[in-house]
């Protein structure tokens, strides 16, 4: 609201013809320069929940296959996750007990779900970034346009005065020569 009064309607009902500020140039500018690093905070939201997502994916993918395939002893690596360091060997296998009641979990599910849900928020928050920005870049490229447009409609009407009051002074002397 701020950026729209300084540089549209508000400012036009203020003097009459389109003017724009000072104020209402650098309110624009900042709301861009605003709008592009909230953009790449929520991008890189979007990158860190789409981690979790192809973990527990794999996980999911793990879970399922150990009920499919009987006897199989699939393990699930953690180094490869950043989880734990590479120096530690930690592996969850389908063969323990923990791993067992982990598959047939509801919360395994429930997560999972949850972190899709999360980075579905995150990638329409990108969306809506992207959108604003692009609206925010043609109002400032709009602006500018009206601000070189109010230049030339003024040195125009200047020029035309200047011509009229040329071209009155002529009429005057020939009056005053006919007299």
């Amino acid at each position: 609201m701020v950026e729209g009064f300084f540089t549209t309607g508000a400012i036009k009902d203020l003097y009459g013809d389109f003017k724009i500020t000072t104020c209402g140039r650098c309110v624009s500018a900042w709301f861009i320069m605003l709008t592009y690093i909230f953009m790449l905070a929520w991008l890189g939201v979007t990158a860190f929940t789409s981690l979790p997502v192809y973990m527990y994916f794999n996980l999911w993918t793990i879970c399922r296959n150990a009920t499919i395939v009987d006897g199989a002893n699939l393990c699930l690596d953690l180094r490869q996750y950043g989880i734990v360091t590479i120096g530690e060997e930690k592996k969850v296998c389908t063969a323990s007990e923990s791993f067992i009641k982990m598959c047939d979990s509801n919360e395994l599910n429930m997560t999972f779900h949850l972190f899709i849900v999360a980075l579905a928020g995150a990638g329409a928050a990108v969306i809506a970034m992207v959108h604003y920005l692009m609206v925010l870049s043609a109002n400032w490229a709009y602006v500018k346009d009206a601000c070189r447009m109010q230049k030339y409609e003024d040195i125009k009407s200047k020029e035309e005065q200047e011509l009229h009051d040329i071209h009155s002074t002529r009429s005057k002397e020939r009056l005053n020569a006919y007299t």
